[in-house]
């Protein structure tokens, strides 16, 4: 079975396809934006990266979303569930964790099916 790599760079790919699975890098916001703003961003650059892999957000498996603060779950709940494809929701689980800078509030990492 091949492996093909999405924008590929010195330490990681945007994603790597193996057979009909899409397996994304986490995404992330600018670190300078809000809660709200950097969950919008991450979901869009989710989007991007699908496309670019041949898929969507209804062929989504799984998200595990990562929060600096817990304190921001509801905030983060609130564009996800705008964003969510309802038809097809995903597994998902959210955990609290250090991110790349301390601004960084959220990173999203998602398991397609092409």
């Amino acid at each position: 079975m091949s492996i093909e790599r999405i924008q590929p760079g010195p330490r990681m790919s945007q994603a790597v396809i193996h057979g009909d699975t899409i397996y994304l890098a986490g995404q992330l916001g600018d670190p300078s934006a809000d809660i709200a703003q950097q969950v919008r961003q991450s979901l869009a650059g989710v989007d991007k990266v699908l496309a670019e892999a041949g898929s969507d957000k209804s062929k989504i498996l799984s998200v595990m979303i990562w929060l600096a603060d817990m304190g921001d779950f509801d905030a983060m709940n609130t564009e996800y569930e705008a964003w969510l494809d309802k038809d097809n929701p995903p597994t998902r689980a959210t955990g609290e964790s250090r991110l790349a800078t301390p601004d960084h509030l959220v990173e999203v990492i998602v398991v397609a099916a092409r």
